[in-house]
């Protein structure tokens, strides 16, 4: 299998590139190597590479500052799929490509099926599901997978900042009215590999950690694997506010849960996102 990767550098393309099975090949690329809003440089990538597998793990994340860079966000979140899309429909390949949870208005009360009525909330959202569409057009067959809340050893999310400010901080104001499901970037790589491995339908799949919780319970959660492993000497105090009272830029679904049966019934297990956190804090924290 031959794999164009794009986004390698983030936290979902590095845990790609650290569970490549044997016998798999990867041009792993970044904005630097690869600009996917450039159809031209795209295809000139992907005819020379002739990849079996595009994998889109690149994407323009940052939610609240998305709100005013909506040119940037729409290039990286749906021009760079389409390309992508168009390119790999050349050479035959197979487009991966990576969502979120955050296409939906969460005004649900149980877990998002894929087939759900999408009403993304911010510009992060829209442009993301502006990507889906482009991507399924394009080519049925390519798999989308949609995500949430997630985390590694690599880069920044909420672990690291949990466990920063843990270090730095008695009290913390954590938000207790969004849930959502923690997922590990190395379990979404491995759901991936998984997809292709069993040539799986196209379409969109979800894919996230195996149980719900709000912000300020994950951030507990943090907090007792940092204790446990003798990482912090003492815990904050979580203090639970509402969105309300955290006012951001963008938007943001109150419940994003995520139905993962399709996926299961592929034999793909859920991310065990209290087991990973172990290894985060043992990773990116000092004694």
């Amino acid at each position: 299998m031959k794999v164009l990767l794009t986004g390698s550098k983030g936290q979902l393309g590095n845990c790609f590139c650290d569970r490549l099975p044997a016998g798999w090949q990867v041009l792993a690329t970044d904005v630097d190597t690869l600009d996917i809003t450039d159809l031209a440089k795209v295809k000139q990538q992907v005819i020379e590479y002739r990849p079996d597998v595009i994998v889109n793990a690149a994407a323009y994340t940052a939610v609240d500052k998305a709100e005013s860079d909506q040119q940037i966000a729409t290039l990286i979140n749906e021009i760079g799929p389409k390309n992508l899309a168009l390119a790999a429909n050349e050479v035959g390949a197979r487009l991966v490509h990576v969502s979120t949870d955050y296409v939906f208005d969460g005004e649900a009360n149980t877990p998002y099926i894929e087939t759900a009525i999408t009403n993304p909330l911010g510009v992060y959202g829209k442009t993301k599901l502006a990507g889906e569409i482009a991507v399924s057009q394009i080519q049925p067959d390519a798999l989308i997978i949609r995500t949430a809340w997630v985390f590694s050893e690599y880069g920044n999310n909420f672990v690291k900042t949990m466990l920063r400010l843990g270090k730095e901080r008695d009290e913390l104001n954590v938000v207790a009215d969004q849930f959502g499901c923690p997922t590990y970037a190395g379990d979404i790589a491995v759901a991936i590999i998984e997809l292709l491995k069993k040539n799986a339908d196209g379409g969109i799949y979800h894919f996230c950690g195996d149980s719900q919780v709000a912000w300020n319970e994950f951030a507990e959660a943090i907090f007792t694997s940092a204790l446990k492993m003798k990482q912090l000497p003492k815990s904050p105090v979580v203090k639970a506010i509402g969105t309300e009272q955290y006012p951001t830029p963008a938007r943001r679904p109150k419940y994003s849960v995520l139905n993962c049966d399709k996926i299961k019934q592929q034999g793909i297990a859920l991310s065990c996102w209290r087991d990973r956190i172990d290894a985060i804090v043992r990773a990116n924290m000092q004694p």
